[in-house]
């Protein structure tokens, strides 16, 4: 297990004058949508006390959801892992503590009267400052990668080998603290840490792809089975499994996100891999304004039906708020001001995937 490749796969991979990359913002546009829906299915399900069609999408996405996204954020470190500290936290921890900070006093400004309702005032301060040691709802996930991309740099001179088994032991014990950065990155880096060490296999697994998309297909469809039948059994999460399955399902993704980009299709999961951050950040709002509505209106009553309108409302929806902050010149929203960086701007990689 070795990095001698990774440059070579990101130099080939970034064709255009963007440095993006057409299969890894497919695969992005794939992974958030699966988020927002998971977070749109499970919130409608509980308001309803019901379950809809559209919770077996999400189960049998579930192996597979995060360690992708986790597994698409590694790809690209090798660029920039060797530069010096200074720049490599502001690109790397910076830039996504920024966000963290920002959204979840975002979050908790809509959430806290009804905390308040509940626990009081005093209770809602807590748990704010809580939420900077334990992640607060939806944004665990950008409180986790800084901790990700520090650790891998502290780590690179130790072999990638004895890192990535002392990973995967992680996963496969399934640790349960309750809290959720250690549960978390016990269940997590492991995809993280193969996405940096073996980007040249993960390049050359989509190459092979775009040059066998018969085969390839063939390949999605036996993944298909087995990852449903196995979500089916209810086996899906037992030790190695889940260690097997989230990798077999990251794959899966890379391969689909290849074929589509190979042939032009479904632009719009391309747009929203581009605008991954953006929907992230922001989805929280219309996913539960829309929830509310539609529950409370009644004019829809299959459940199922009503949680893939959340998620499409919950995924347009935070694209249009992106648009109205850009129009109002709020980009702070979304794009981190010159006040919070920390190095130099044109230091910059041209390659950003993981953000």
């Amino acid at each position: 297990m070795t990095t001698n490749g990774t440059a070579a796969a990101t130099d080939r991979s970034a064709p255009g004058a963007s440095g993006r990359v057409d299969w890894v913002d497919y695969a992005k546009g794939i992974c958030i949508i699966m988020v927002v829906m998971m977070h749109s299915v499970l919130g409608v399900e509980k308001a309803a006390e019901q379950t809809g069609f559209m919770h077996y999408v999400v189960m049998f996405a579930k192996p597979f959801r995060m360690p992708d996204f986790f597994l698409i954020s590694g790809l690209f470190l090798s660029v920039v892992i060797d530069r010096d500290w200074r720049t490599y936290l502001d690109r790397k921890v910076m830039h996504f503590a920024y966000f963290y900070v920002l959204w979840v006093t975002i979050q908790f400004g809509f959430k806290a009267p009804s905390l308040a309702a509940e626990t009081g005032w005093a209770q809602v301060g807590l748990q704010y400052l809580e939420s900077f040691i334990e992640p607060f709802g939806t944004l665990w996930f950008i409180y986790l990668l800084p901790i990700f991309f520090v650790v891998t740099k502290l780590a690179r001179n130790v072999h990638p080998l004895v890192i990535w088994l002392i990973a995967a032991a992680l996963e496969t014990a399934h640790v349960a603290t309750g809290w959720t950065v250690i549960d978390e990155f016990c269940s997590r880096f492991v995809y993280f840490y193969t996405g940096y060490v073996l980007a040249n296999y993960v390049f050359a697994l989509s190459d092979r792809a775009r040059a066998r998309p018969a085969l390839a297909l063939l390949g999605l469809g036996f993944w298909a089975l087995i990852n449903g039948g196995l979500v089916a059994l209810k086996v899906s999460e037992w030790p190695v499994v889940s260690l097997a399955l989230g990798f077999a399902g990251a794959c899966a993704i890379i391969v689909t996100g290849t074929l589509l980009a190979r042939a032009h299709w479904l632009g719009f999961l391309r747009f929203s891999g581009e605008h991954s951050i953006v929907i992230y950040l922001a989805f929280f709002l219309p996913m539960a304004a829309s929830r509310i509505l539609l529950l409370r209106v009644g004019v829809i009553h299959d459940i199922g039906l009503i949680s893939l309108i959340v998620t499409a409302v919950g995924v347009a929806g935070s694209l249009v708020i992106w648009r109205l902050a850009l129009a109002a010149r709020a980009n702070f929203l979304f794009e981190r001001p010159d006040a919070f960086w920390i190095a130099p701007k044109k230091a910059a990689p041209s390659l950003q995937a993981a953000e």
